[in-house]
């Protein structure tokens, strides 16, 4: 089985590639650049990822204007349809504008960019991105961000946690974020935003390979379906 993925590409992003090199590497995947401005996404795909980086310049509110871009409306029909969505930092905040996950990321609590290795608590292993992790209890990776402060008012906030869809937690919270909430699912659980890098963690030579689980979990999750 060959593992076929696509990364979105936005005006102003910036892990698009390592977000390829990470597919590839971690899971031999076959990996396509999708333009941000196209309708359609390649066919026979098993995860779409949307990357890291400042799409649009970060203008109007991280992830807004991105949300709207026309390749959104074919992302949340394969969402629907069940399809692995995958979104880090900015594509965190783009699923969050989209409205594909609860609540919003504001600006860190510092009113600082943090950019620095975060250890995070696996809150959740029974998911499609985490079932690969084992007994793990944390994971180290990259943040780099301005605007991660997760935030969710109180209803939503009750109704995340009652339905398990926390997957990571810091340990330390380097940003203000409600409830140390540093990624989560949607209600089905194939949609999962988180404001740490993976692709920026896949292999020891990067300081740590804690990212390489998270995507053979999804290989792992196709072979047992």
């Amino acid at each position: 089985m060959t593992f076929k993925a696509a990364v979105l590409v936005f005006p102003g992003s910036n892990c698009d590639r390592d977000c390829k090199t990470a597919v590839e590497t971690t899971v031999n995947g076959k990996v396509d650049m999708v333009w941000h401005e196209d309708t359609t996404l390649p066919s026979g795909l098993d995860l779409i990822v949307i990357p890291g980086g400042f799409s649009y310049g970060d203008y109007l509110r991280c992830g807004a204007m991105a949300s709207l871009s026309p390749i959104m409306q074919a992302v949340k029909a394969e969402a629907e349809r069940g399809m692995s969505v995958l979104g880090i930092c900015n594509g965190f905040q783009i699923l969050c504008e989209a409205g594909m996950l609860p609540g919003a990321l504001l600006r860190n609590s510092a009113l600082k960019y943090v950019c620095k290795p975060i250890e995070l608590k696996i809150e959740n292993r029974k998911t499609r991105f985490t079932n690969a992790y084992g007994n793990a209890q944390s994971v180290w990776m990259t943040q780099g961000n301005g605007d991660g402060n997760f935030f969710a008012d109180e209803a939503t906030l009750k109704d995340i946690e009652d339905n398990n869809q926390v997957v990571f937690r810091y340990a330390e919270n380097p940003n203000g974020s409600m409830n140390d909430i540093a990624g989560l699912i949607n209600k089905k659980g194939n949609v999962l935003g988180m404001m740490p890098h993976p692709d920026r963690a896949f292999e020891d030579a990067l300081g740590s390979a804690d990212g390489g689980p998270l995507f053979r979990s999804l290989v792992g999750a196709l072979q047992s379906a």
